[in-house]
């Protein structure tokens, strides 16, 4: 889809339709004001900021309950679009149906296989529906909506209930109230600095790199030295196989720090000087 900007609005990219938890993110992350654009896959968000159809990116990264997004991981290995914010969004699903269906006509749940999975035991007190997986959250309310659905509901956000005019039959769904999923705000190279993104508290900062390393005993172990010798602390690492070398694996990190600040600096080039391969994704304000 072929969109301009308008009036001095910067447009985003998310995977997903209108009223999906990648929209709430994107507009935590870049302003309320901004334009979207919803794509099917996130692959189609990537490549719609590199070929500059958009001026930013919105991806989601991990869940507190499913664990990482690992095609966005790969993602970010192979496009060079700099990672400049991230923030958190608290994962709230409702039932959504068309108004005036009932409850207890609802036959059938349509949403995305996760979300229906972080919702089992409301689906054990109500045995008599279905669950129907489906592409994305938001846009199984659109569906149940077009299609004037009497005998189904979708799992969705609230947001995409107001977007799609639908009735919310029962709120926060969802079996764990601990349930968060994180997202990166990505840019162009030399666009990083085009509109701030509020820092978290303290105004920290936080890192993300991927390295390799060669496949010999203690190569990770000293690798990890690089931060753990100067007090550096790490938030997150994941593997993820390197393609072309069957069992050996890319590493992600994030840590805590400026990569302009003296630890960092040094780290990152003690590091360096051990990997066979680094590259930092983003230096950005640490999120909620």
């Amino acid at each position: 889809m072929k969109r301009t900007k308008q009036r001095g609005r910067q447009i985003v990219a998310f995977q997903g339709e209108r009223g999906a938890f990648s929209e709430e993110a994107a507009r935590k992350l870049l302003g309320a004001a901004i334009e979207v654009l919803p794509c099917q896959r996130f692959e189609d968000v990537f490549q719609a900021l590199d070929k500059k159809k958009v001026q930013a990116a919105v991806i989601p990264i991990e869940n507190t309950l499913h664990g990482s997004v690992h095609e966005n991981y790969d993602h970010l290995l192979h496009f060079d679009l700099p990672i400049v914010g991230e923030t958190s969004v608290r994962i709230v699903h409702n039932l959504i149906a068309a108004p005036g269906v009932p409850f207890g006509k609802i036959r059938r749940v349509f949403s995305h296989p996760v979300a229906l999975n972080q919702c089992l035991d409301f689906f054990a007190t109500n045995p008599q529906l279905e669950k129907v997986p489906f592409y994305d959250t938001a846009g199984s309310v659109k569906m149940v909506m077009d299609e004037g659905l009497k005998d189904a509901a979708a799992i969705a956000s609230a947001v995409a209930a107001e977007i799609y005019q639908g009735k919310i039959l029962r709120r926060s769904i969802e079996d764990d109230r601990q349930n968060f999923t994180r997202f990166f705000a990505l840019r162009r190279p030399g666009e990083v600095r085009r509109t701030p993104i509020q820092a978290g508290r303290g105004g920290r900062w936080k890192t993300t790199v991927v390295f390799s390393t060669r496949n010999v005993p203690g190569a990770l172990f000293r690798s990890l030295s690089a931060f753990a010798l100067r007090d550096l602390n790490l938030t997150k690492i994941e593997s993820r196989p390197l393609r072309g070398k069957p069992w050996e694996y890319l590493f992600y990190l994030d840590f805590i720090g400026r990569v302009d600040e003296p630890a960092c600096r040094n780290a990152l080039g003690h590091l360096g000087e051990l990997a066979d391969m680094l590259r930092v994704l983003g230096c950005y304000p640490r999120g909620d």
